[in-house]
């Protein structure tokens, strides 16, 4: 079911989000924030021609992103982040 009006993202309190974030295990936390970077650093280095140091940084990030999306797949399935996603 739509919405009959556009749904806008609305900012969450500082404590509010300390309060999500103590219910969370710390490991996962920390994968978390792991997938977000590498997906950050995968998103980086986009191009047919990279050369060889590029490709091994983003073959680097690649592990680093498959690391901890086993963490948080092993945690809930929908939590692995993928590197065109939105986070």
């Amino acid at each position: 079911m739509t919405a009959p009006y556009p749904l806008f993202p609305v900012p969450i309190p500082d404590r509010v989000a300390a309060l999500i974030g103590s219910c969370i295990p710390p490991h996962i936390l920390r994968a978390e924030f792991d997938a977000a970077c590498a997906a950050r650093e995968v998103r980086r280095f986009r191009g047919p021609l990279l050369c060889t140091e590029d490709q091994a940084d983003r073959e680097q990030a690649l592990a680093e992103l498959a690391r901890a999306n086993k963490i948080l797949a092993a945690h809930h399935p929908r939590l692995p982040v993928r590197p065109g996603s939105a986070w």
